[in-house]
């Protein structure tokens, strides 16, 4: 994980990025549906699922895999004090995801470009949902305003890089 994320201009096209993995448990599934209100007998009834749906067992929601795959993105660090905002996504359902499945993502830049304010660029990523079997069971292209360098004429001091952190002593 990187401690400081990477400024718009450290990202070039075609650059890969790979997360850590996560397995997805039932407690997760329990937690999320109960927490967002999905209460679809697809996510929480096993005899309905084995006789009812395609899938013959549970599956989780798509959105807990977005949720989980973005939470693997931001540990990776690649955006961390130099994410500026999301711009949003958008997203396929490739596989079903289940209790017990292994997740991490794989990320792509695939566009970079400038904006009116000197500050910050639009980067937009493809991300890649792979799980245990080497399956991509999502893919979603989500786009970020990222922070720029500072220049010196940004900073009072006439320092450059990132504004240092303010010490509590």
């Amino acid at each position: 994980m990187l401690l400081e994320g990477l400024s718009f201009e450290d990202f070039s096209l075609g650059q890969p990025f790979q997360t850590l993995k996560r397995t997805i448990t039932e407690t997760d599934l329990v937690n999320f549906v109960t927490l967002c209100g999905f209460f679809e007998p697809l996510f929480l009834d096993r005899s309905y699922a084995e006789t009812e749906t395609l899938f013959q067992k549970p599956i989780v929601p798509g959105a807990l895999t977005l949720a989980y795959a973005e939470g693997l993105s931001l540990l990776s660090g690649i955006v961390h004090h130099t994410g500026m905002a999301f711009l949003g996504l958008e997203m396929k359902v490739l596989h079903p995801v289940c209790i017990g499945d292994t997740i991490g993502v794989e990320i792509e830049v695939v566009e970079k470009r400038e904006t009116k304010k000197p500050d910050r660029g639009i980067v937009t990523f493809v991300h890649r949902v792979i799980n245990q079997e080497g399956t991509t069971v999502m893919e979603y292209r989500i786009q970020r305003m990222i922070r720029r360098r500072d220049t010196k004429e940004d900073r009072p001091d006439g320092s450059v890089g990132h504004a240092p952190e303010e010490s509590s002593s």
